[in-house]
């Protein structure tokens, strides 16, 4: 549906503020050291600009206290450094440190600093202590590094600094913007994530779409992109399920208009994947428990989210499930399923508008492939030029 939309207006309570950048926090994974005395310096790039920002820090899945000794932000410079002027001290309640409660998040006091759209922030951390667990998202498709000692103020990368595997306690960059503002949310699962794309260069679908808006002068739209790799909608696996982290991941966030549904897919694959334990995906299966799920169940799954976010007045868009022939995965079940899903998305009317990005990656003489091209050579996840084409079938009008 895409006629007779009422204009949203963000939530009064979050005072102008608007998520311009997010990252779902995840359990970390169990090859992640535990950084001590070390300084965590990771780049991200924005959607939306604005004049002043804040971090919001994480601690989620800590099983201890953790305590940030010193942190800073600025303008990141190429090869890791900052651009002068723009270093700013980052602060808690008036204070340099603080420590955070295990299972917390944390937002920094507000700095003053000229953030254009599109633009990467450098945020560096100190930790003076060890961690018991590194609250992190597994899938990096920016950059970071990690650095011994304090170095939070050093405005050029060290000769000492090593990559970070992960994207490590950061969920989410804050601004406020010189006018008003409104936030989508996208929650999805590895091709939300941006899985397949170049690392680095910022080639996920919510980043292309995120550009869209900036270069058609919808600067005032921003975009916060809450994709997991191997995420499923009602049972958990990598990351709890869609639905356990809705609050936290969607409705958490200032500035929220917008929420886009772009998941379903892995629910489908995992339930209905072969099951020779002498198979190839045997391994792969142990890491998504749970009973297997139908498409009632996930079409069940996608009321609920439009139950609880039509009840704070936001509207809910959804995105057809993409094809997957060609992985291991695969089943004609599991391609029955889907399309069951997608025809209920297509006509049932339960969305304010249905993305049909099924339509834009689908084979025409093989509807249930990928089309060459799209896909990152797994005939599942996208390549930059398949991401790109989600994007750009996008009307931008739905967000105005």
């Amino acid at each position: 549906m895409t006629d007779n939309i009422t204009p949203i207006t963000p939530n009064a309570a979050d005072d102008g503020w608007v998520r311009t950048w997010g990252s779902s926090p995840l359990a970390p994974a169990d090859a992640l050291e535990a950084f001590t005395d070390a300084t965590l310096r990771q780049v991200v790039r924005i959607s939306g600009g604005g004049s002043r920002a804040r971090i919001r820090f994480t601690n989620e899945y800590g099983t201890a206290p953790l305590t940030i000794g010193a942190a800073h932000v600025g303008l990141a410079a190429p090869d890791g450094g900052v651009q002068p002027g723009s270093d700013r001290v980052l602060t808690f309640a008036g204070k340099p440190n603080v420590t955070v409660p295990a299972g917390a998040p944390i937002l920094s006091d507000p700095v003053d600093l000229h953030l254009p759209a599109l633009s990467k922030l450098s945020i560096s951390l100190y930790l003076p202590e060890g961690m018991e667990t590194c609250t992190s998202h597994g899938l990096v498709v920016g950059t970071g590094w990690s650095i011994p000692g304090d170095a939070v103020a050093a405005p050029a990368l060290p000769a000492n600094a090593v990559p970070l595997p992960v994207r490590a306690l950061i969920s989410a960059v804050e601004v406020l913007p010189g006018a008003p503002a409104k936030a989508i949310v996208v929650i999805g699962d590895s091709i939300t994530d941006g899985f397949g794309s170049t690392p680095g260069a910022d080639r996920s679908w919510p980043d292309f779409l995120a550009e869209r808006l900036t270069e058609h002068g919808g600067s005032a739209i921003y975009v916060s992109n809450q994709g997991i790799s191997g995420n499923r909608v009602l049972n958990d696996g990598l990351g709890v399920s869609a639905l356990a982290r809705f609050d936290r991941d969607v409705f958490a966030t200032p500035g929220l208009a917008y929420v886009i549904v772009a998941e379903g897919l892995g629910d489908l694959g995992i339930s209905f994947a072969p099951r020779d334990v002498d198979g190839p995906t045997a391994g792969f299966l142990e890491n998504f428990p749970g009973a297997p799920v139908t498409a009632d169940d996930i079409i069940a799954s996608y009321l609920q989210m439009i139950a609880r976010t039509r009840g704070r007045g936001i509207r809910i868009y959804a995105a057809t499930l993409t094809p997957c022939e060609g992985t291991d995965i695969f089943t004609p079940e599991c391609e029955r399923a889907r399309q069951a899903v997608n025809d209920w998305i297509r006509t049932s009317g339960a969305f304010d508008v249905v993305l049909d990005f099924d339509a834009v990656w689908s084979d025409p003489a093989r509807p249930s492939r990928i089309k060459d091209g799209l896909h990152a050579g797994d005939y599942n996840h996208g390549s930059d030029a398949g991401y790109k084409a989600l994007a750009d079938s996008i009307d931008l009008s739905l967000f105005s």
